[in-house]
């Protein structure tokens, strides 16, 4: 007894104590605390699945399979990642009208919570690209002229410089950039619908993506104003080729007409 009193009194017992204590609530804090809610947020992720898998089975499965494994109608869905859905769907592009060359923009059937569900579901089939946040998209602070440069060298050979669109061999087409929203011109170079080759993080990284976005912000913005005066459309040098054909050619064979006739007349007179 004399003993323990002693180390009762101790000038470090009060310490162990405090540190023992602290430990067993820890220890209890960690043992069911962090698990019920990472069993709450299992259930939820786990229903959302499922939905997702419910959706899937009436509008996409028959052209994508059963559980996402392709048929001759569609490809593959396994390990494209939530990313590739949210644009296919999240655009209006799936579920496709009919099978051609190419699937356009078209009204969106499903509302965001939907199309969340579905791209939980794909994403569950196999690891790929995730949505991203407004973070990783949003062209706030990014670099304008460099994002055109970028734009430039690996977009506008099928897009055109300012993002107008283009056509492509067989029936298929680079579709016009302006009114896409940022989260979607990201979702594209992420994951490379189509006939677009994809651009991951490590091709291309998170800063050039926002770099790209801000400058099809710039040259597309509502309030966008040409220094260079009338744009023509913005299809570059097809459509300046044209209109100096049309109306500068016709300009010089309209004078060219007019002296004629004036030299005939004096001659004439």
């Amino acid at each position: 007894m004399k003993k323990l009193s002693a180390r009762r009194r101790h000038p470090l017992a009060a310490v162990v104590v405090l540190l023992l204590a602290l430990a067993a609530t820890g220890g209890l804090y960690t043992a069911f605390a962090p698990a019920s809610k990472a069993k709450a947020d299992d259930t939820a992720q786990s229903l959302t699945i499922e939905e997702g898998k419910k959706l899937y089975e009436v509008g996409c499965a028959s052209c994508h399979g059963t559980g996402g494994q392709g048929t001759t109608d569609g490809p593959s869905l396994v390990g494209v990642g939530a990313a590739a859905v949210d644009f296919q769907v999240g655009t209006g592009r799936m579920p496709a009208q009919q099978p051609g060359a190419q699937v356009p923009r078209k009204r969106v059937i499903y509302n965001q919570a939907q199309i969340d569900q579905l791209a939980a579901y794909i994403a569950s089939l196999g690891a790929g690209p995730a949505v991203p946040t407004k973070n990783q998209y949003s062209p706030e602070g990014a670099d304008v002229a460099k994002g055109g440069e970028l734009f430039r060298t690996n977009c506008a050979q099928c897009h055109n410089f300012t993002g107008k669109g283009g056509a492509l061999t067989h029936g298929k087409f680079a579709p016009e950039l302006t009114g896409v929203s940022p989260k979607h011109i990201y979702e594209a170079m992420q994951t490379g619908p189509q006939n677009m080759p994809s651009f991951p993080d490590t091709t291309m990284t998170e800063k050039n993506k926002k770099d790209i976005i801000a400058y099809l912000n710039a040259v597309n913005g509502d309030e966008t104003e040409n220094p260079g005066g009338l744009e023509l459309g913005g299809l570059g040098p097809v459509s300046e080729g044209l209109f100096a054909w049309i109306f500068g050619l016709g300009a010089l064979i309209a004078v060219a007409v007019w002296v004629a006739a004036r030299t005939a007349k004096a001659k004439k007179s």
